[in-house]
């Protein structure tokens, strides 16, 4: 199985010699202690910054020349939703952007599935921020994307919503897709095709 993601000699901040190739249908564990890089390496893998030397491809592009929104999905930390819309419209208007467009029910059978129907029709603001991690995991799973990258996915979740988030990337990884995610959780870690320890001399 040839590769789809190539990390190579990356330097950045306190990332140093970063080697990494993974091919599709792969659940890439990003592992360390805070301020080890995790962060770092996902932005660098999704393409929202450049490494100060060396490549982050995929299919042999570097991520940050990369357009089409629907080739990458991303958690970031800080999630990014618009609280002022509903689940299903955090869902649908970044699928129309990418060119994708999904309809309501498809957005609202993603997020029923993550546990967090009661947001398809309310303002994710009202969420929890466990919910809101649920809704915007829903929207990185979405639209099939080939790279998947997701910062500390389980971070707010108790184990009933872990297994949720669990099951839904699990779902997306036997589909065919690449994830690569940020964690120290070990509910996540036992399912790792890869895990790549960051700060220990790399």
């Amino acid at each position: 199985m040839s590769d789809l993601l190539t990390v190579r000699a990356v330097t950045h901040g306190v990332l140093k010699n970063v080697d990494l190739s993974a091919g599709p249908g792969r659940l890439v564990a990003l592992t360390g202690h805070s301020g080890s890089g995790k962060s770092t390496l996902c932005h660098l893998v999704a393409g929202f910054e450049r490494p100060d030397q060396g490549v982050v491809t995929l299919d042999g592009v570097a991520t940050a020349d990369i357009t089409d929104w629907s080739r990458i999905a991303v958690v970031p930390q800080r999630l990014a939703l618009l609280e002022q819309l509903t689940g299903v419209e955090n869902l649908v208007l970044p699928a129309l952007a990418a060119g994708r467009p999904v309809g309501a029910g498809v957005a609202e059978k993603v997020l029923d599935r993550l546990g967090v129907d009661v947001l398809a029709g309310r303002a994710v603001g009202l969420g929890s921020v466990g919910e809101q991690q649920r809704v915007a995991v829903a929207r990185a799973l979405l639209l099939g994307s080939a790279l998947v990258v997701l910062d500390e996915p389980t971070a707010h979740q108790d184990d009933d919503n872990a297994r949720r988030v669990i099951d839904a990337v699990l779902a997306a990884v036997e589909e065919g897709a690449l994830v690569v995610t940020s964690t120290h959780d070990p509910r996540v870690l036992e399912h790792a095709t890869l895990t790549l320890p960051l700060g220990t001399g790399l």
